[in-house]
C-alpha cells in the first residue's frame, strides 16, 4: 500500500487525471455490485472480502475516506464513524427483513453524490458531510444485511465486512492526504467515482 501511494505521489496531475478516467472507463463494461444474494457468506474472511468483490462498495468506502480527508478537522473521525454506525444500523434493519425501498438505486445514487462531493473545489461542512455519508452507509448496510443468515457464521461475517470497511476508510483517507497537492486529481477520480455510479443507476431506470 505504501508503494502504490508513494507511485500516485510522483505522478503529474495530468497523469493522475488520466489515471482516474482510464480506470472508470475500464471498469464500466464490468460493474457489479458487492452484494450478490449472499451466497457466499461463510464467515469473518468471507466479511473482509465482500467489500473488494463489488465496485459500489470499494469506491464507496475509499470516497468516504477522501471526503473525510479533504473536510479536515473531527470530520476525520466523524465522517466515517457516521458512515459506519448507520451501515450497522441498516444492516440490523435488513437482518429483520425490512429492506429499504429504491436499495440498489440508493446504493447506486450514493456514488454519484460521493463522487460529486470529492469533485468539489471546496468540501461541503462536516455536518452535510456527515448526513450525506450517513443516509449512504444505511443503504449499503441495509443491503449487506438482508443476505447477513441468522448464523454465528453471519456474525462473524458482519464483524469482517465492518473491519474492511473502515480499512477502506483509512486507505481512501491516506490517498487523499498523499494527494493534496494535487487537489485537480482528486477531482477527477470524483467524476469518475459519479461516472461509474450513473451507470450502476441506468441499470435500474
Amino acid at each position: 500500500m505504501k508503494t502504490t501511494l508513494l507511485i500516485l505521489g510522483r505522478l503529474t496531475p495530468a497523469a493522475l487525471s488520466r489515471l482516474a478516467l482510464t480506470a472508470a472507463a475500464v471498469l464500466m463494461p464490468s460493474l457489479a455490485f458487492a452484494h450478490s444474494g449472499g451466497l457466499h457468506v461463510h464467515g469473518f474472511l468471507s466479511g473482509v472480502e465482500h467489500p473488494l468483490a463489488g465496485i459500489d462498495h470499494l469506491l464507496a468506502m475509499m470516497a468516504v475516506g477522501v471526503i473525510a480527508a479533504r473536510t479536515g478537522g473531527t470530520a476525520i473521525v466523524v465522517v466515517p464513524s457516521c458512515f459506519v454506525a448507520a451501515m450497522i444500523a441498516g444492516a440490523m434493519l435488513g437482518l429483520t427483513g425490512i429492506g429499504l425501498p429504491s436499495l440498489e438505486s440508493g446504493i447506486a445514487l450514493s456514488l454519484v453524490v460521493f463522487g460529486a462531493m470529492m469533485a468539489l473545489a471546496r468540501p461541503l461542512p462536516l455536518a452535510v458531510a456527515a448526513l450525506l455519508t450517513a443516509l449512504s452507509g444505511l443503504f449499503h448496510g441495509n443491503a449487506h444485511g438482508l443476505e447477513i443468515p441468522e448464523t454465528a457464521s453471519g456474525i462473524a461475517y458482519a464483524i469482517g465486512f465492518v473491519v474492511a470497511t473502515s480499512a477502506l476508510h483509512t486507505t481512501g483517507g491516506l490517498a487523499a492526504l498523499t494527494l493534496r497537492r494535487w487537489p485537480a486529481a482528486i477531482r477527477t477520480a470524483g467524476v469518475g467515482t459519479s461516472l461509474v455510479g450513473a451507470a450502476l443507476a441506468a441499470q435500474f431506470i
